[in-house]
């Protein structure tokens, strides 16, 4: 579990918020920030942007429901509310405005530590999952944002057409691509006899990628039908 991952504690219990602080820092949730209203709350979200928020409902200036509400405009970060309002329809209005999690006072500080670092777990599983990857072809990469190519590691010097050609080309390797189709890919209109303009972007995209451009031997020329990436052996 990452350390540096701020966990807001919102409760005016001081001894509970640093019980709390004391028990996640033993699981290795170290980065703990304590408040104990819902104003100075929401200024802390604000500031720290945490990971999540531990949220008490009844504070000395309103109740954490409103601050849920709040922060849900602006952010789906996990919400635990930590309560002694236990009656069901307070859980289910907890969960309804927005919270992921509903735990009632008394609680064991060792079990919120849990779920804490189980929302945390999940958080991470679907930034890594669902995270753009680059894309790898041969000795080429094109990184997640498609705006740099690299060739053995090293970043070429590349117009944004010419990482446009690539990125067709990258996502389509070893298939063969007509000059309409990679004119409509990168310059995003009708082809209408641009067979020029295809021609000279190739040729200055073999300049930086190939060893001897006038002999290719990765964007090769398929005669009559277009140009392909090659990379198998």
């Amino acid at each position: 579990m990452a350390s540096n991952q701020c966990i807001l504690i919102i409760d005016d219990e001081e001894d509970l918020a640093r019980l709390m602080e004391k028990v996640l820092h033993k699981e290795g949730i170290t980065n703990t920030i304590t408040t104990g209203t819902v104003a100075d709350g929401w200024a802390k979200f604000q500031e720290f942007n945490p990971a999540l928020v531990l949220l008490d409902i009844m504070l000395p200036d309103g109740e954490g429901y409103d601050l849920c509400k709040q922060i849900r405009e602006v952010s789906n970060v996990p919400i635990l509310f930590l309560s002694a309002k236990d009656e069901e329809i307070d859980k289910l209005l907890g969960l309804a405005i927005g919270g992921d999690d509903y735990i009632t006072k008394p609680f064991s500080p060792r079990e919120v530590a849990y779920r804490v670092k189980a929302q945390l777990r999940r958080i991470n599983f679907s930034e890594e999952k669902f995270a753009p990857k680059s894309l790898q072809v041969g000795p080429f990469e094109l990184s997640a944002n498609e705006t740099e190519v690299k060739k053995d590691g090293k970043t070429l010097e590349l117009t944004a057409k010419e990482i446009g050609l690539m990125s067709c080309f990258m996502h389509h390797s070893n298939q063969i691509l007509s000059k309409e189709t990679l004119f409509e890919h990168v310059w995003g209109d009708d082809f209408f006899g641009s067979d020029n303009t295809v021609m000279v972007h190739i040729r200055r995209l073999r300049e930086k990628i190939e060893v001897e451009p006038s002999n290719p031997s990765f964007i090769l020329t398929v005669k009559g039908l277009g140009y392909k990436l090659h990379t198998k052996g």
